[in-house]
C-alpha cells in the first residue's frame, strides 16, 4: 500500500461528509484536488470505499471500516506531534471555537497574536448564526464561544472584549432628511432582517418591541455579509453592527441614518460553561486577553470610534 497523510485526511473528511465538495469546502482546497487525492487513495484497495447512486456519494460498509481506522490513524499521529511539542515545552493541542457571523469581524484580531506565538495550537473556529452557537456550547463541542448577547438560560463564565454598536444603515444616497427621526420611521422603512436565530435580529427585534413599531420585513438573509450587499444595492435598510461596515462608511457607499434610541449597544463576549475545565489552550487564551485586550482594541478597532462620532 502507498498512501500519503494528504490522502488519508481527505478520506476522513469525505467519509463524515458524504460529499466531496463540501470537504473541498472545509479542507480549503479545490473539488478536482480532493476528487484526485480520494481516487489515489482508493487505488490501495480492491474493494470500493465510495459509490455515486443518482448524484449521491455514498460511503461502503467497506469504506465506513476503513474510515474507522483511518480515524484512530490520524488521532494517533496528532498525539505523537502534539507530544513532541509538549516535551520541547510549547503550548500545543486544539482550540476549539464558535463566534456568532458578525463574530468574523471581530474574533480574528483578538486570535492572531495568540496563535502566531503559539505554534502547536491548531485553531478550529467555526463561524454560525447565534442560535448554532449555543448549540454547540450548551452540546460541550467547543471550548470557547464569542456572542453579543450572552445566553440567560446557561451557566456561563465570561470575558467582555469589545462594545458592540448597531445603527439603522441605508445606501449613501438614500431620500432621508438629515436629521434625528422618530422611532416611527422604522414602521415606513423596508427593513431587511438577518434569519431567526440570528443575534444581530434578536437584537434588532428587541428594540423594534421596545419602541412599539410595527416594522415589516421586506427581506430575510442568512448572514450580516448578505445584508449588507442588499443595502448596498438599495433593497433596504437595516439596523446593522458597525463592526462590519468600516469599508462601506468610509468610501461613503452606505451612510448611517439617525434615530431617537439608535444606537443599540451590546458587547462582544467570549464565554464557556462555569462547570467545564478548560483545556490549556482555551485557558491561555483567556488569559492572553484578560492582560492584552485594551492593547488590541488600540491597534485594530480605534476606527470604531472615529466612525461613531
Amino acid at each position: 500500500m502507498n498512501y500519503t497523510l494528504s490522502q488519508l485526511r481527505v478520506f476522513q473528511k469525505v467519509a463524515q461528509l458524504s460529499s466531496v465538495t463540501q470537504a473541498a469546502k472545509e479542507l480549503h482546497l479545490s473539488q478536482p484536488a480532493v476528487s484526485a487525492q480520494l481516487k489515489n487513495f482508493q487505488d490501495n484497495f480492491d474493494l470500493p470505499l465510495t459509490e455515486v447512486i443518482g448524484r449521491q456519494l455514498f460511503i461502503t460498509d467497506f469504506g465506513h471500516e476503513i474510515a474507522a481506522m483511518v480515524n484512530v490513524m490520524l488521532d494517533q499521529l496528532y498525539a505523537i506531534q502534539q507530544q513532541s511539542l509538549i516535551h520541547q515545552g510549547q503550548l500545543s493541542g486544539r482550540l476549539k471555537i464558535a463566534t456568532a457571523s458578525t463574530g468574523q469581524y471581530v474574533l480574528p484580531y483578538f486570535l492572531s497574536d495568540f496563535v502566531n506565538q503559539h505554534q502547536g495550537v491548531e485553531l478550529a473556529m467555526d463561524v454560525t448564526n447565534k442560535a448554532k452557537v449555543v448549540e454547540s456550547l450548551k452540546a460541550n463541542r467547543v471550548d470557547l464561544c464569542l456572542v453579543s448577547i450572552v445566553p440567560p438560560s446557561l451557566s456561563v463564565n465570561q470575558l467582555d472584549l469589545l462594545p458592540n454598536k448597531l445603527f439603522l444603515v441605508g445606501k449613501a444616497n438614500a431620500p432621508l432628511a438629515e436629521k434625528t427621526h422618530k422611532t416611527d420611521l422604522l414602521s415606513e422603512l423596508p427593513l431587511i432582517y438577518r434569519e431567526t436565530g440570528s443575534g444581530t435580529r434578536q437584537t434588532m427585534e428587541a428594540f423594534l418591541l421596545k419602541n412599539k413599531v410595527q416594522a415589516r420585513t421586506h427581506l430575510q438573509l442568512r448572514s450580516n455579509e448578505a445584508v449588507k450587499q442588499a443595502v448596498l444595492a438599495g433593497l433596504g435598510y437595516s439596523i446593522m453592527p458597525l463592526i462590519g461596515l468600516r469599508n462601506e462608511l468610509r468610501d461613503k457607499q452606505l451612510k448611517i441614518f439617525s434615530v431617537r434610541g439608535l444606537p443599540i449597544q451590546t458587547t462582544w463576549s467570549l464565554i464557556w460553561l462555569k462547570d467545564k475545565k478548560l483545556p490549556p489552550p482555551a485557558k491561555a487564551l483567556v488569559e492572553h486577553l484578560r492582560e492584552e485586550k485594551e492593547a488590541l482594541i488600540n491597534k485594530y478597532f480605534a476606527w470604531l470610534e472615529e466612525l461613531d462620532h
